[in-house]
């Protein structure tokens, strides 16, 4: 049995899928296929139950998945604390940042700490805050800069700013006079939105649907700069943060009437080594979160 049987079979049992997997993992189908099916041969069951159109695990496959995953943690983790005896003066950190987060809050804080950290890398990905929550459950990534509200509790969380959600109108709109606007007033409108994976735009539709509301889409982007840009030029509305909508030409950003609060934070998986690069980071946090306060 090897290693990367272990790998190959942990990421297509989370995939549910040997082509993805194999992109994910960036190795030929075959090899991956050939990995399971050699690691059946070992154990003498089957992972994997192949009648239908999805992969699914068997029973014995679960079973096994829960122990797979909880040696290659304790090998991930043995490898990050060797590391650590090993390169004192270096480190790499995984961090995961949602559009909104990489265009307005994290430049600031990435900037700061690269100047204290200089020796420290530091590799972003950007994605929906639903997304980022799973990723570090799967510990694929070292931290996230999020929406915590409502955050699983397998999650250490660090809040760092309360934002209110507001609904963002063309200047020129007739809903622009308004003080505060209800979902009921832009339930005619045309509206723009975050893709899949997006905790705002989850929330959004969600309450929408509480008031029997089918937005009209007409359409999604990741990127807030478009959002905004779409806004002004009358194409639509859009739900986004208050502190990514402030002097925006062309757009005006209006409170909800039932007023919706997000906690913006740092994440990371609870029960998981963390290694002196990242502890770093947690602190370098911790103490931009105390001078904010102190200010």
């Amino acid at each position: 049995m090897e290693l990367r049987q272990l790998e190959y079979f942990q990421m297509a049992s989370r995939l549910r899928n040997i082509t993805r997997a194999a992109e994910r993992l960036r190795v030929s189908q075959p090899n991956i296929t050939v990995a399971i099916k050699k690691l059946e041969a070992e154990l003498g069951i089957q992972l994997f139950d192949r009648s239908q159109k999805q992969l699914s695990l068997t029973p014995e496959g679960a079973v096994f998945l829960n122990r797979v995953e909880l040696a290659l943690r304790n090998i991930q983790d043995a490898v990050l604390e060797v590391n650590d005896y090993k390169q004192l003066q270096k480190g790499t950190i995984k961090i995961g940042i949602p559009p909104m987060m990489g265009a307005y809050l994290f430049p600031k804080i990435f900037s700061s700490f690269q100047r204290r950290y200089s020796h420290l890398d530091i590799f972003m990905h950007e994605e929906g805050s639903m997304s980022i929550r799973e990723q570090l459950e799967r510990d694929e990534l070292d931290f996230g800069i999020i929406i915590i509200s409502g955050a699983s509790n397998h999650l250490q969380l660090l809040p760092m700013s309360k934002n209110q959600v507001v609904c963002c109108v063309p200047e020129d709109s007739p809903l622009a006079k308004k003080k505060s606007l209800s979902l009921q007033d832009v339930a005619d409108a045309n509206v723009v939105m975050m893709k899949e994976g997006s905790f705002l735009r989850q929330t959004i539709l969600s309450k929408m649907s509480a008031e029997n509301i089918t937005p009209n889409i007409v359409l999604e982007s990741n990127q807030v700069i478009t959002l905004k840009g779409l806004v002004a030029s009358g194409v639509g509305v859009a739900f986004l943060l208050d502190m990514v909508v402030e002097d925006t030409p062309g757009v005006k950003a209006i409170p909800l009437s039932d007023p919706i609060y997000v906690d913006v934070g740092l994440a990371w998986k609870k029960d998981r080594y963390i290694s002196k690069a990242a502890q770093s980071f947690i602190d370098f946090c911790k103490d931009l979160l105390k001078k904010k306060q102190e200010a």
